[in-house]
C-alpha cells in the first residue's frame, strides 16, 4: 500500500466512489456546498454513517454549514487515485465490451481505456468510442506505452483466464473481470468480479423472498449512470 495513503476498509471505499459521483454532479449543477443530510440521502446511506466514512479523510466539514461541495469532490478523488486520468486497457469487444468502450462516463469519472483489444478478425480495425479495436498481439506494447496498470475483461468465460494471464504478464495490477469464471492471479494483482447473473440471481431471491422476515438484505453493488 502507498503510505501516503489512508488505510480504508473496502466498503467504506466503495462508498466513497459514490459520494464523489453525487459531488460530481453537485458541482455540475453549480452547488458550492451540501449538507451531511442532503449528501447522504443523495447516497444512500445515513448521516452518521457518511461522517464515519469521511472520518478516514480527516477534517472535511464545518459544523452548521456542511461540506465544500469542490473540496470535497477533490479530496476523494485523490483518495481513491483517480485525481488524473488511468490508463485502461478492454479486452473482449462483443456486445458488453463495446458498451463499455462506448460508455462515456467513464472519461469524467478519471478512467480512459488506451486500447482496445479482440481476437476476431471480424472486430479488429473497428471503431468503438473513437478508438480503433487492436489485436491481441499488440497488448502488450500499448500497456508498456501508455504505463496501463488496469484491464477490463469483457470475453467468454472459456478464455478469460489466459486474458487475464496476458494482462499480468504485461504488467496490468488490477482487473476488473465481466466474464462468469472465477480468475486466479499471481500475488499483488487484484482481481474484481462483477457477474451479472449473480446479481440478477440475488433479486430473484429478494423478489421471492420479499414478504419472509428472514432475507438478509444484501449491500447493492455501485452501477453506470
Amino acid at each position: 500500500m502507498n503510505p501516503s495513503r489512508p488505510r480504508i476498509p473496502e466498503a467504506t471505499v466503495a462508498r466513497l466512489a459514490v459520494y464523489l459521483r453525487v459531488l460530481g454532479g453537485l458541482a455540475d449543477s453549480g452547488r458550492s456546498s451540501v449538507s451531511s443530510g442532503e449528501l447522504a440521502g443523495a447516497a444512500g446511506v445515513n448521516p452518521a454513517g457518511l461522517r464515519k466514512d469521511l472520518s478516514h479523510l480527516g477534517p472535511c466539514g464545518v459544523r452548521g454549514v456542511g461540506y465544500d461541495v469542490a473540496g470535497l469532490r477533490d479530496r476523494i478523488a485523490r483518495v481513491l487515485g483517480v485525481e488524473r486520468s488511468r490508463a485502461c486497457v478492454l479486452v473482449g469487444l462483443g456486445n458488453l465490451g463495446s458498451a463499455l468502450a462506448d460508455y462515456a462516463g467513464f472519461g469524467s469519472r478519471g478512467f480512459e481505456f488506451v486500447g482496445l483489444f479482440d481476437s476476431s478478425p471480424e472486430r479488429i480495425g473497428q471503431d468503438i468510442g473513437g478508438r480503433p479495436v487492436r489485436p491481441l498481439t499488440e497488448l502488450d506494447e500499448v500497456v508498456a506505452t501508455t504505463s496501463a496498470t488496469i484491464g477490463v475483461i469483457a470475453t467468454p468465460a472459456e478464455v478469460a483466464q489466459s486474458v487475464c494471464d496476458r494482462l499480468t504478464a504485461a504488467g496490468v495490477r488490477s482487473i476488473l473481470n465481466f466474464a462468469p469464471v472465477t480468475l486466479a492471479a499471481p500475488a499483488g494483482v487484484d482481481v474484481r468480479q462483477v457477474d451479472l447473473s449473480v446479481e440478477l440471481q440475488v433479486l430473484a431471491f429478494l423478489d421471492t423472498s420479499r414478504d419472509s422476515d428472514d432475507v438478509v438484505r444484501v449491500p447493492a453493488l455501485g452501477g453506470m449512470s
